[in-house]
């Protein structure tokens, strides 16, 4: 086995028992309120490139049960980011804060 398939995540789970959680979890839009919080919003992109790209977006359910999060957009403007999400959230009524989405984020360039 090389030395990449032995990494850990910091659950101490590699990447694809981690994403495994999530084969057969629901899907919930953003603005479902039996949404508990955000777990990890995976974002990428390219040098140069003025977007982020939404890889994935899991969640939690209010019962604990792991879940998949349908966002209204695919790809997230990089020059001012965080206004054009808070704004995005506030026209659906979804408090991005409380919800942890901040603190689930990942971005990979």
């Amino acid at each position: 086995m090389s030395e990449t398939n032995n990494l850990r995540e910091v659950t101490g789970m590699s990447g694809q028992e981690y994403h495994d959680q999530f084969v057969n979890a629901p899907s919930v839009a953003w603005t479902d309120p039996a949404l508990k919080r955000f777990v990890r919003v995976r974002l990428l992109t390219d040098p140069g490139f003025p977007m982020y790209d939404v890889s994935y977006v899991y969640g939690e359910l209010h019962g604990g049960t792991l879940c998949h999060v349908i966002l209204p957009f695919h790809q997230i403007p990089k020059r001012g980011f965080a206004s054009w999400l808070i704004k995005q959230a506030r026209g659906d009524k979804v408090y991005l804060k409380g919800l942890g989405f901040f603190d689930a984020l990942s971005k990979l360039t």
